[in-house]
């Protein structure tokens, strides 16, 4: 295994730090650079990785960096924008139902409204407030209703209670 210059170990930690897989990178620095590297080599230079423990820190460094820069900047990755994904859809869609592939065409339109429908999407839709805290209001006072019922000593029948909860609620 013959010792890699700086520049490309500064190429594979950076692709590394993208998420490139190592057989990727290798062959990247194949194309890049013209040198052979292996898979293993290759992870030798991802901290994230058990054979790249021992990474030195200025390569650390550099692969936590690139890695924080990669994630942020997604935006700027044009199929991370749901407008270009939903555009190249339609012209997908378009040149399928042309070429009169119908199958393809009903699939690129069920994706497109999976994509505008926010399937692809962890949201949490945070459920009524205001139902919730009416529905907590009630329940305190039908159990108010309940002890004033037994502290007066009546509350002969549940009829009875239903009746008296039922005149006290808004109308």
């Amino acid at each position: 295994m013959a010792a890699l210059k700086n520049d490309v170990k500064a190429f594979i930690v950076q692709a590394l730090a993208c998420f490139d897989t190592p057989t990727l990178v290798s062959q990247s620095v194949k194309q890049e650079f013209g040198i052979d590297v292996t898979r293993q080599q290759v992870e030798q230079h991802d901290p994230t990785k058990r054979a790249g423990a021992n990474l030195a820190a200025k390569w650390r460094t550099l692969f936590e960096d690139t890695r924080k820069r990669f994630r942020e900047e997604t935006a700027e990755i044009p199929i991370a924008n749901r407008a270009h994904r939903l555009r190249t859809l339609g012209r997908m869609a378009e040149k399928a139902e042309n070429s009169k592939n119908m199958a393809l065409t009903a699939q690129l339109l069920e994706q497109a409204a999976k994509e505008t429908g926010d399937v692809y999407v962890n949201r949490r839709v945070e459920p009524d407030k205001s139902l919730d805290e009416e529905i907590k209001r009630l329940e305190i006072e039908k159990r108010k209703a309940e002890l004033k019922l037994i502290e007066k000593g009546g509350g002969n029948s549940n009829a009875q209670l239903l009746a008296d909860l039922i005149a006290r609620l808004p109308s």
